[in-house]
């Protein structure tokens, strides 16, 4: 069977002054669908510019991306949009959401560019915040909830389009501990439905809920053991 993300040779350098920094230096990854993968690295190590890369969000210096079939690589930006609406739903570390917008109407937000009526909107927005336990905060602005819960928000909006993948950028970054394991369930219970999750995070629990498990240092897939080891003397240094 065809993996659902398929990525060769995948690079993604940029300048920093006179300097070219290698975010990801050729990758190579396959993930089957309905998997649950977790993506560790600490801070530089390119997790997040490879998940943006995967979501079409930003494009790579060299190497292919396919998911589903589809070569992002080779799509132009409309198209790229297109796809992503379709195929993908977000979840960031800083929530993202729209201060001036009610929880309803930030869950809603994505499906307004779909031409569904505003009705229907509102009421799937309103079955998605049940899901996650906040029907009853769905007339609250952001900054009436907490982080755990705009998170929350965050996620249901993430469902709006009945997306086959879910892509989550440390989404525990900003969450006390309590909070953080609620979200971790839930995306956990996004996979058990048959859904392709796929979480970058430097934190460790995460991996508990993961099927599949990549470690990226530096820019290059590592194993187990050598993340273990190259983060263990990181942490000495800084003792």
């Amino acid at each position: 069977m065809t993996p659902l993300i398929q990525v060769a040779g995948l690079k993604r350098h940029y300048q920093m002054g006179g300097t070219t920094v290698r975010a990801l230096d050729g990758v190579d990854i396959e993930i089957p669908a309905h998997t649950f993968t977790v993506v560790m690295g600490p801070s530089g190590s390119g997790k997040s510019s490879l998940l943006y890369l995967l979501g079409g969000l930003d494009r790579p210096t060299a190497g292919e991306i396919s998911i589903n079939g589809e070569r992002l690589d080779q799509m132009d930006e409309n198209a790229l949009a297109l796809f992503r609406r379709k195929m993908m739903g977000f979840i960031f570390q800083s929530f993202n959401l729209v201060s001036s917008m009610s929880a309803m109407e930030n869950v809603a937000f994505p499906m307004q560019f779909s031409g569904i009526p505003v009705m229907e909107r509102n009421q799937k927005s309103l079955q998605l915040l049940g899901q996650v336990g906040l029907a009853d905060r769905s007339g609250h602005t952001p900054s009436e909830l907490s982080g755990g819960q705009q998170q929350r928000v965050a996620v249901a909006r993430a469902l709006i389009n009945d997306p086959q993948l879910v892509f989550a950028d440390e989404p525990t970054g900003n969450l006390d501990t309590a909070s953080g394991v609620t979200v971790m369930q839930l995306l956990s219970d996004l996979h058990k439905s048959g859904r392709t999750v796929l979480v970058v995070t430097h934190d460790q629990r995460m991996t508990r809920f993961a099927t599949h498990k990549i470690f990226l240092l530096d820019g290059h897939i590592v194993s187990e053991e050598e993340y273990k080891s190259a983060t263990l003397a990181l942490d000495n240094q800084g003792e």
